[in-house]
């Protein structure tokens, strides 16, 4: 059983950045690959960003590439997501998602536990 808890998400400026974190409980969390997503209202829930449970394999959503970057700390169960450049269209609720295999999906169908999500809000 792993349970995670997003934190850092809020309001910010067209341009700013923002760092959320996911913090996980469990012992086995290196054994995890873990992913971001994201739901816009009216929106389905989309894929982020992925890491592999090492840290050494990692991938984008196009519409996110060169702006965030996910990095995780396993000896602290702790993955996060470094978002810079932020646009409008980056609003969304952002969840963490844990994935019971080496490596990552785009799916979230994949993923075996999820968190409660928190608010990013962009403003233009």
């Amino acid at each position: 059983q792993v349970q995670l808890v997003e934190s850092g998400g809020g309001l910010v400026q067209a341009g700013g950045s923002l760092r959320l974190s996911c913090a996980a409980s469990g012992r086995t969390f290196s054994s995890y690959a873990m992913g971001w997503f994201r739901q816009a209202p009216g929106k389905e829930r989309e894929f982020v960003a992925g890491i592999s449970w090492s840290g050494g394999n990692t991938y984008y959503a196009d519409s996110v590439k060169g702006r965030f970057t996910i990095s995780r700390d396993n000896a602290k169960n702790m993955v996060s997501l470094q978002m810079n450049s932020l646009k409008p269209e980056d609003t969304a609720v952002y969840y963490c998602a844990a994935r019971r295999s080496s490596y990552y999906s785009i799916d979230g169908g994949k993923y075996d536990y999820w968190g409660q999500g928190t608010q990013v809000t962009v403003s233009s």
